[in-house]
């Protein structure tokens, strides 16, 4: 017979136990982690969200107690009652290790099959069979701590924005079609056959519609969807903490945001952390980094050795400069000894995964030796060691192509694989570091258009303005993003609010105005209405606390998360519906072979 928690309330959560607790009556609920029968003495370590404490059944005392104690296994779900009494072998690993509970009464509340997997931290066990069993996952402590974590960022979030005057605005979750930029997700309508609802990619046009209404600070933590490939700290379906002011420019968004950061840090963390937080252009980011997502925890910055090799003997270097590329390098101190040439081969090989078509480099030994070297006179040579500061015991690593965004991107990436593999990151440190100045526009040789690097409601800097017309490549955002140890953490910029240059945006990411109209004149017609000059940022929420909690995979800080090809391993979703689902939404499914 099923028993039940009838007449027992629960005095404290199982981890929260103390010394000052001795004598007291106890009544705990949680799973069973462990149980040891000594021979006479059956100990029980009861878990649940806050820790362990242990459970003692003393067959001296209560036989048929210790008896049904004797029954129990791991995973088990019990009530507990009893008394808190001293540890006679005192556990210090654990905060409860101290004190035990002498148990009076049992009450088996559920019994559980042996799990897949052993409920305990830092556990090695393949992530596709813990995602499959993801509510047991959930048990283990570590990925407890994170989403407790996760519940406490909201509080303080919220905490901290009411008191700054922001009003908390839910938007609609079921919105209208308005792709630029990554795909949406549709759903489409019963009552409307043929017309879809998309999942919001973000709420930036409401958010922008509420500051016309009035509403001049509002914040939402937000739900967010968009199709496109995941990666370690992606998700289709994720959370950001979304925020819009009127009558501001970028120092005020900044400065609003510094506060919030400063809060959740030393409220979460326990560490302070200086504002203001440093500033970068993209281009200084791009020119020392090769990313506008910089870590700086480490040096290995780019240095531009184009000057040096224009025209020089080796093929390589010489036809990417002529074509309008660079050479650029990095130069690992001390990295002789750390770098052999299979490491440097298989460093090689990395940057290829970023298209760059192989690596260079110049070990500083005994001997100089040189994958290039030979190619180049003394005088280049020389000129290229002391451009880049290079000495006995060092290492150049260096990447040539005719497209700068290869050599960016690939040099980028490198620098991050090569402090992981020396140990160079330091993982106590956290570096913010602001990126601002933006281009407003990309070309995107795919689709043979300029699109908005942020999105199209990004105002130009106002001395950009006459080189729309000109040198549309050229316009640099009031776009900022805030970047923490080399992940882009939020970014958000200042919107233009003039119909004029709204309607100039359009037209220069290719849209007529039929087409601008139909995606977005709900929008400009609001403009019509009365504009205040406004800005706003969002923070990837998920990714924020992923970095509070040490983390390198967003999914580790998500209860249900997706995996690479956007399924939940789970529930199986996505999965097939039922025809009649189908026939009331007006959708027949056919193979579509792209002809």
């Amino acid at each position: 017979m099923m028993e039940t928690i009838a007449g027992l309330k629960r005095t404290k959560y199982c981890g929260l136990f103390r010394e000052e607790d001795v004598g007291s009556q106890a009544t705990v609920y949680g799973w069973v982690q462990k149980v040891r029968n000594l021979g006479g003495l059956i100990f029980v370590d009861l878990r649940d969200r806050t820790g362990i404490v242990q459970c003692v059944f003393d067959e001296s005392v209560n036989r048929e107690l210790a008896d049904k104690a004797f029954t129990v296994r791991g995973e088990y779900v019990l009530a507990v009652r009893g008394v808190v009494r001293d540890r006679e072998v005192i556990n210090d690993r654990i905060p409860t290790g101290k004190i035990e509970i002498l148990a009076e009464e049992l009450r088996i509340l559920s019994t559980a099959k042996t799990p897949p997997f052993e409920i305990v931290e830092d556990s090695n066990v393949n992530e596709e069979l813990r995602l499959k069993y993801r509510y047991l996952d959930l048990r283990r402590p570590d990925l407890n701590r994170n989403i407790l974590l996760r519940s406490r960022t909201y509080k303080v979030v919220r905490d901290y924005f009411a008191e700054q005057g922001f009003i908390e605005i839910e938007t609609p979750v079921l919105m209208k079609s308005t792709p630029e930029g990554a795909r949406d997700y549709l759903v489409p309508s019963r009552v409307h056959p043929g017309k879809f609802y998309a999942l919001p990619q973000s709420p930036q046009i409401y958010k922008q519609l509420l500051m016309l209404s009035g509403f001049d600070r509002y914040i939402q933590i937000a739900r967010c969807f968009r199709d496109e490939d995941l990666r370690a700290d992606r998700q289709p379906d994720f959370t950001q903490i979304d925020l819009e002011m009127s009558f501001v420019e970028r120092d005020d968004v900044i400065a609003v945001n510094e506060g919030l950061l400063r809060r959740v840090w030393k409220e979460l963390l326990g560490v302070e952390i200086t504002t203001p937080f440093p500033r970068m252009t993209y281009a200084e980011a791009m020119n020392r980094y090769g990313s506008d997502k910089p870590d700086r925890r480490f040096g290995l910055e780019l240095i531009d050795l184009s000057e040096e090799l224009k025209g020089c003997g080796f093929k390589v270097f010489a036809g990417a400069l002529a074509e309008g590329g660079s050479v650029r390098a990095i130069n690992v101190k001390g990295g002789f000894d750390k770098l052999s040439r299979k490491e440097i081969d298989s460093l090689g090989e990395y940057v290829k995964t970023y298209r760059a078509k192989g690596l260079a480099w110049v070990r500083m030994g005994g001997e100089t030796t040189s994958s290039f070297a030979k190619f180049l006179s003394e005088e280049e040579l020389t000129a290229v060691l002391k451009k880049t500061g290079a000495e006995k015991g060092d290492v150049l690593l260096v990447v040539a192509d005719a497209a700068n965004r290869v050599v960016f991107d690939s040099l980028g990436a490198l620098r991050c694989e090569v402090a992981r593999r020396l140990d160079l990151i330091d993982k106590s440190r956290f570096e913010f570091l602001w990126v601002t100045e933006f281009p407003l526009l990309e070309f995107d040789e795919e689709e043979g258009r300029y699109v908005a690097m942020h999105h199209p409601f990004t105002a130009p800097m106002d001395e950009d303005l006459p080189l729309l017309d000109s040198d549309p490549s050229a316009v640099r955002a009031k776009a900022y993003d805030i970047v923490l140890n080399g992940y882009e953490m939020g970014g958000g910029s200042i919107r233009i609010y003039n119909t004029e240059l709204q309607n100039r945006m359009f037209e220069l990411i290719g849209l007529s105005k039929e087409e601008a109209s139909r995606r977005f004149g709900f929008l400009l017609e609001a403009f019509e209405y009365g504009v205040p000059p406004h800005g706003g940022l969002a923070f990837g929420l998920d990714r924020m606390v992923m970095l509070l909690a040490g983390e390198d995979n967003i999914r580790n800080v998500i209860a249900f998360p997706k995996v690479q090809n956007a399924s939940e391993l789970m529930s199986g979703a996505p999965d097939a519906v039922d025809e009649k689902q189908l026939q009331e939404l007006s959708i027949k499914i056919f193979d579509y072979k792209g002809e």
